[in-house]
């Protein structure tokens, strides 16, 4: 990879996803803006993909633990970023946890923005969170430019960003409704998983045992009742069990408010695959069995999920380690930030869905989501933001090669066909060969 393009350059390709479909194009760029799409031959020097590549919307992945400050040495700024941009992320949204402290509260965001000042490979917005007795900071924190708001209607796995009871989240969703903002809703219930088996055991068997669907779709229910109640809007974050679609489709064709995701992990493993004692693999919600995985894949096509994240949730080996294989001890999350768009295209591809379908899952609908109307789109006026996917390369994973900070990873040992080759940022190409990435930018909502 070139260190940067020019200030105004050329992007050509045989195949550039332009709205739903893969054309012949030029795209000329000036100022880290697409002004012109012009025909492939189209005169001017410039990068040249080949014709095995296709050049796509940078993906913009809205769920995402950079975990810095406080827990830097689970991740940071400079590592999640970098690890983006080689995976074909451009952009993506801070989570307000696990960093330390939560972003809660304006202060606590400048505290995170300015951890997060030069040392951005891409552009990086922020969500805020809701938390007990945090009603008040939530329009301030709008105000600021935060996407919307996090909260977690069970234990989150850290201290200092509780969940909400029935009552505190009514009262978050008719607060964030009155200034027409975004609730985002970790959706498992409290009073399930306190009741499902949780025995200390290195078995997957068990662990599933202990986050039972029921846990799922008790909560999906508590959030869409919600919104009929409040007219919020919401966003169930990291859908796992299938059986809270049927909810799910009933609440959108009643018009409620409310979109979906799921998550990579979900749509490549099953439960069957999961060897005991793994880590790498616990999450919450978890990896369920392999027709589950089938009715998220079918959402997908069908419009009930919206758009796929990662839900990258990093720890170090120690975290991860604890306990001795006890999956109940182990820290919760799969780091999947730089493969989880080559996981997802390759998964897809072998199901007979085109690399169209996952740009818009993974791109133009969480661009949208967040309103990022210059993100995750291939046309004049957006941001030169662009990945050029190569489906005659493949992608080997080895953890202790990627760029993330722990080389913890459950996709550690396996091969997708296709590869991100090359990601530009506002058309500026990134080079992990440079010692410095601080040329991201600090997204805001700018309505």
């Amino acid at each position: 990879m070139s260190a940067a393009l020019t200030a105004t350059a050329v992007v050509r390709a045989r195949r550039v996803l332009i709205g739903s479909t893969l054309r012949p194009a030029t795209l000329r760029i000036t100022d880290g803006r697409i002004t012109a799409i012009e025909p492939y031959d189209a005169p001017g020097p410039g990068l040249d993909v080949p014709d095995t590549a296709c050049l796509l919307p940078g993906v913009v992945d809205t769920h995402v633990h950079v975990n810095e400050p406080g827990r830097t040495h689970w991740e940071g700024f400079a590592t999640a970023t970098l690890a983006a941009a080689l995976g074909g992320v451009t952009a993506l949204v801070d989570m307000p946890l696990n960093s330390v402290p939560p972003t809660t509260t304006v202060g606590h965001l400048h505290r995170k923005q300015d951890a997060a000042r030069g040392r951005l490979a891409v552009d990086v917005g922020f969500w805020g969170g809701a938390v007990p007795g945090n009603e008040r900071d939530l329009e301030p924190l709008w105000a600021a430019g935060v996407f919307g708001f996090k909260c977690f209607l069970s234990p989150s796995g850290v201290d200092e960003f509780p969940p909400l009871d029935p009552a505190a989240f009514g009262r978050a969703l008719r607060t964030v409704a009155g200034f027409g903002g975004l609730v985002v809703v970790h959706a498992e219930d409290a009073g399930v998983l306190a009741a499902a088996p949780a025995r200390p055991s290195r078995a997957y068997a068990d662990f599933l045992l202990s986050r039972p669907d029921e846990a799922e779709t008790r909560a999906v229910r508590q959030v869409l009742d919600g919104a009929r109640e409040t007219g919020a809007r919401v966003h169930v974050l990291h859908l796992s069990s299938a059986r809270a679609l049927p909810l799910i489709q009933a609440a959108k064709d009643e018009g409620l408010p409310v979109t979906v995701e799921t998550c990579p992990h979900y749509l490549a493993f099953t439960a069957e695959q999961i060897p005991d004692a793994a880590a790498q693999f616990k999450c919450c919600p978890p990896i369920r069995d392999a027709g589950n995985r089938d009715e998220l894949w079918s959402a997908l096509a069908e419009g009930v999920i919206d758009c796929v994240v990662s839900d990258h949730s990093p720890a170090t080996a120690e975290e991860k380690a604890k306990g001795g294989g006890d999956l109940q001890q182990a820290w919760g999350g799969v780091s999947g930030l730089q493969v989880g768009f080559s996981a997802v295209a390759a998964e897809a591809a072998r199901r007979g869905i085109d690399v169209a379908a996952v740009s818009r899952w993974m791109s133009r609908n969480t661009a949208d989501l967040v309103g990022l109307d210059r993100k995750g789109r291939i046309a004049v006026g957006a941001d030169a933001d662009l990945v050029v996917y190569d489906t005659a390369q493949d992608t080997a994973v080895a953890a202790e090669r990627l760029a993330h900070r722990n080389p913890i990873s459950a996709y550690d040992g396996l091969t997708f066909p296709g590869r991100v080759t090359r990601t530009l940022v506002r058309g500026r190409a990134v080079d992990p060969g440079l010692p410095d990435h601080g040329w991201g930018e600090q997204l805001r909502r700018s309505a």
